[in-house]
C-alpha cells in the first residue's frame, strides 16, 4: 500500500525522479539529496510503513540484507573505510520523514565528523540498570 500523501512513497515508486542506484519489487535505493557523505543512500521500502515498528516482518527481513549488499557495494566502490547502517523511529530519534527508510552511510578516515548518531553516553546505577532489564526483559 502507498500513502499518496508521503514524499518517500513517490520516491520509492518512481513519481519524482530519484538517482536510484537498485531496485526491486519491495524497495528502491536512491542517493540522499542532502547526504552526510558521498555515497550516502536510503532504502526506502515501495509500500509505506510510518517507521520499523509498523512495518511487516517480511519486509524487514529483506531490508537488512539489502543494507549489507549495499554497504559491501560502497565498500568496493568508494573504497570506504567503514559504513553507519542507521535506522530513526520517531521525531524524538530523528526520524524526519514518516516513511520507513534506512541510511547507509559511507565512512572514509578524513570525515569531519565520526558521531553520526551525536548521542553522549551516560551511566546509570545498579537499581536503574536492572529496573530497565526487568522491564523489558522478554
Amino acid at each position: 500500500m502507498k500513502d499518496n500523501n508521503c514524499i518517500f512513497c513517490k520516491l520509492a515508486n518512481g513519481d519524482i525522479p530519484t538517482n536510484s542506484i537498485y531496485e526491486d519489487d519491495n524497495f528502491k535505493v536512491i542517493l540522499d539529496a542532502d547526504p552526510a557523505t558521498k555515497g550516502h543512500a536510503l532504502i526506502l521500502p515501495k509500500n509505506h510503513f510510518a517507521n520499523l515498528l509498523e512495518a511487516d516482518d517480511d519486509v524487514l527481513a529483506k531490508a537488512l540484507p539489502l543494507a549489507k549488499r549495499i554497504a559491501n557495494r560502497m565498500k568496493e566502490q568508494l573504497n570506504c573505510a567503514g559504513v553507519n547502517v542507521v535506522q530513526n523511529n520517531g521525531e524524538a530519534a530523528g526520524q524526519t520523514v514518516n516513511h520507513l527508510h534506512i541510511h547507509v552511510i559511507p565512512r572514509y578516515e578524513d570525515d569531519p565528523d565520526k558521531t553520526i548518531c551525536g548521542w553522549s553516553h551516560q551511566s546509570f546505577t545498579e537499581a536503574e540498570t536492572k529496573e530497565v532489564v526487568s522491564k523489558l526483559s522478554i
